[in-house]
């Protein structure tokens, strides 16, 4: 279970291509950011981890839109071509600009989400957005490592944040270290010991889901802090 939030969530009906999405949006009274929260490939923005990130957030100030794609929306199990997927991110940025106006911006998500507003920042720039938040950049299918999939982030001068699990089997940290590498100024990965790909630690690290949790809220809030000054 997740902490209840002090800031309760507002249902948003997000257009987008001629149908709309759900959206969620958390925002305390004055935010200092908002942050376009994207969901994973298998489950939808009311996950528990989804939820989690967007009341620890909160409670730090930022708000968060969590928003479907079209597919999880339809309940369907096969995600989104990237062309629609980019459609809904682009839908749910602009959604952002609309109910929370001059708000520094920033968008990204968990694995699946995080891929899908990248490759939307990369086609053409996320409008008002200052930088990607990746909650577990899925650089690979499992057992498959390679840099394949994030060719099209260096072609992106946004600042990038990469929160990863030092155990994540869609990340192997041979692959993803030179990438942050390459990226240079605008990349910066915060690695998390012993977690997975779903920020998960065992028992036997002698650390809780919970810890890791705090640590990530705490990540991104700094790090948002040093984009918009």
């Amino acid at each position: 279970m997740h902490a209840m939030t002090s800031t309760p969530a507002r249902h948003l009906k997000i257009p987008v291509g001629g149908t709309h999405v759900s959206g969620l949006l958390i925002a305390p009274e004055r935010p200092r950011a908002c942050y376009v929260l994207a969901h994973g490939a298998g489950v939808g923005m009311q996950h528990s981890f989804m939820a989690a990130v967007a009341d620890g957030l909160s409670a730090h100030q930022v708000a968060t839109l969590r928003y479907n794609f079209p597919y999880m929306e339809q309940g369907r199990r096969q995600p989104d071509s990237p062309k629609a997927a980019q459609l809904t991110v682009r839908a749910a940025v602009n959604e952002a600009s609309h109910v929370l106006p001059g708000i520094p911006l920033f968008a990204g998500g968990k694995s699946y989400g995080a891929r899908m507003t990248s490759q939307a920042q990369a086609e053409v720039p996320l409008p008002h957005v200052r930088g990607l938040v990746f909650l577990g950049f899925p650089l690979h299918p499992p057992g498959q490592p390679s840099a394949n999939r994030a060719e099209h982030l260096s072609s992106m001068d946004v600042p990038m944040l990469f929160l990863q699990g030092a155990r994540d089997e869609f990340a192997d940290l041979d692959y993803l270290k030179p990438l942050v590498k390459h990226l240079g100024a605008n990349a910066t990965l915060n690695l998390f010991d012993h977690a997975d790909h779903s920020f998960h630690v065992p028992a036997k690290s002698g650390r809780t889901d919970a810890e890791v949790m705090t640590e990530l809220l705490d990540e991104i809030t700094a790090w948002i802090d040093r984009i918009i000054g």
